[in-house]
């Protein structure tokens, strides 16, 4: 399996974005994203979620399910946790697991990805007393409750402490020694396995 974009045409709000880039990343590769603030990263990540519309180029999945789109064979971490505060921490998992795996939690995955994330013990509490950190920490467990070949992320590190950046990049390593594909938008060196690195320079790639 492999994730290919080809001569990728990105129009924001007017702004032509990105021009001509193509890349690859292949079963058991993350690939980094990096360039400064407007470069694009949020951008082409959103984009190959299909959450926005290419001007020209394509992006495939090969080796994936094709009668799924990207974004429903895919874990889309943004800026945003996605928790619910009216929700425990156990609730919070349970939703996503019961989401993604067609209206069925799956206990043991949301037991693990707590446990994983360091929230286990906060398993019953509120969501809506958790710190920043805790309340990144529980959307980047959803990432474990169901299973997806490609993970795109925005930023993950955003409120996390270094032990926690720890188990973030944990998570992604075991995923690629799986087989699967990362893509990480990140201004953090991050001690990732089987990673490249993709510059983006306002309209230009530099590898």
């Amino acid at each position: 399996m492999q994730l290919i974009a080809e001569d990728l045409i990105i129009d924001r709000g007017g702004r032509l974005v990105i021009d001509g880039l193509s890349f690859a990343v292949p079963r058991g590769e993350t690939l980094v994203l990096s360039g400064a603030n407007g470069a694009g990263k949020t951008t082409l990540l959103r984009t190959i979620a299909g959450y926005l519309r290419l001007a020209g180029g394509t992006i495939r999945l090969e080796g994936g399910d094709r009668e799924l789109t990207i974004a429903e064979q895919a874990h889309v971490v943004g800026h945003t946790n996605a928790v619910k505060p009216s929700l425990t921490v156990y609730e919070n998992a349970a939703f996503w697991s019961a989401y993604l795996n067609a209206q069925t939690a799956h206990r043991s995955r949301v037991e693990t990805a707590l446990r994983h994330f360091g929230l286990d013990e906060l398993a019953e509490f509120p969501a809506a007393y958790l710190s920043a950190g805790q309340r990144r920490r529980l959307g980047l467990a959803r990432l474990l409750v169901a299973e997806r070949p490609l993970w795109l992320l925005d930023e993950p590190t955003v409120s996390l402490d270094v032990a926690s950046s720890e188990r973030l990049v944990a998570a992604i390593n075991d995923h690629t020694r799986a087989g699967g594909l990362a893509i990480v938008a990140t201004h953090l060196p991050l001690a990732l396995e089987r990673a490249r690195t993709l510059e983006l320079v306002s309209r230009r790639i530099a590898a």
